[in-house]
């Protein structure tokens, strides 16, 4: 028995047309269904790259996403290449998609993946800010009071935090954090991502915030460092291993055990709870 096809999720440009990738040109040549979250945005694009969309377009975005993930569903069940695209970037990704790859992977039909642009990663790639541990968190609530419990209950992460926001938002965003996160966290605004007037400015929240207190225009992606850790109280630490020693743990396992809590070295502790043992 012949292979159906999959679902494909393909990546568009996010600013720049030299980043379409040869297999996005070929999938969207010979899909036979093309779920657009913008089918004239899609259209332009395929004009721009020289290429002829053959299969049916059908429009697949938030507003109906949900009752048009099922019909999408059906067409691949029956044999159709369907192929999913955003207006940029990677479907799924703060944009349509969720849905139809749950409904997918529930039913067994396959879903393939063509990578390309990611506004997230672009983003944190150029920032200047720590990419080894990092988390997306989309757009920010609109409302003040939302917005304000939405950064208050992120204070505490140690992640880098990748934020989409709204040109006529951003203003009100970046105070919002300053007053959240306090304004001399290190953070990174990036606008009009690959385009022409591309704008990365770096700097603290305090500086960013006066910055973009104005008009912007274009798409915004913000990022911001994580709360810095905590400097683990030394003291403290030695004591806690000295109370487990004398409980009866060996003082080496008692240091490993508080050094993995606190953060510390595990041999730095050791030898500073046997110095002052020693005492």
């Amino acid at each position: 028995m012949p292979m159906r096809p999959p679902i494909v999720l393909a990546a568009t440009p996010i600013g720049n047309d030299g980043d379409a990738s040869a297999r996005l040109r070929g999938e969207l040549e010979k899909a036979d269904v093309v779920a657009a979250e913008d089918t004239r945005r899609l259209l332009n694009l395929a004009g721009r790259l020289g290429i002829a969309v053959r299969g049916r377009v059908l429009s697949f975005h938030e507003h109906n996403e949900a009752d048009r993930a099922p019909v999408l569903l059906g067409l691949a069940r029956e044999g159709k290449r369907v192929v999913v695209v955003s207006d940029a970037g990677m479907p799924s990704v703060s944009d349509p998609g969720y849905r139809l790859v749950a409904l997918a992977a529930c039913s067994g039909v396959d879903v393939e993946v063509v990578p390309g642009p990611s506004a997230v990663l672009t983003a944190l790639a150029v920032s200047g800010l720590a990419t080894d541990r990092f988390c997306f968190e989309g757009f920010l609530p609109r409302k003040a009071g939302e917005l304000a419990a939405a950064i208050r209950g992120l204070k505490s992460e140690g992640r880098t935090m990748v934020f989409f926001e709204s040109p006529r938002r951003l203003g009100a965003a970046l105070r919002a954090m300053c007053e959240g996160f306090g304004s001399d966290r290190p953070a990174c605004v990036c606008r009009e991502l690959t385009k022409v007037h591309q704008e990365i400015a770096r700097g603290s929240l305090g500086e960013l915030a006066e910055r973009f207190s104005g008009e912007v225009l274009g798409e915004i992606a913000v990022v911001v460092a994580g709360a810095p850790r905590k400097e683990a109280d030394v003291e403290a630490s030695v004591a806690e291993v000295l109370a487990l020693a004398d409980a009866g743990l060996r003082l080496k396992d008692a240091a490993a055990h508080v050094a993995r809590r606190v953060g510390l070295r595990k041999k730095d502790l050791y030898d500073a709870a046997a110095a002052a043992r020693a005492v």
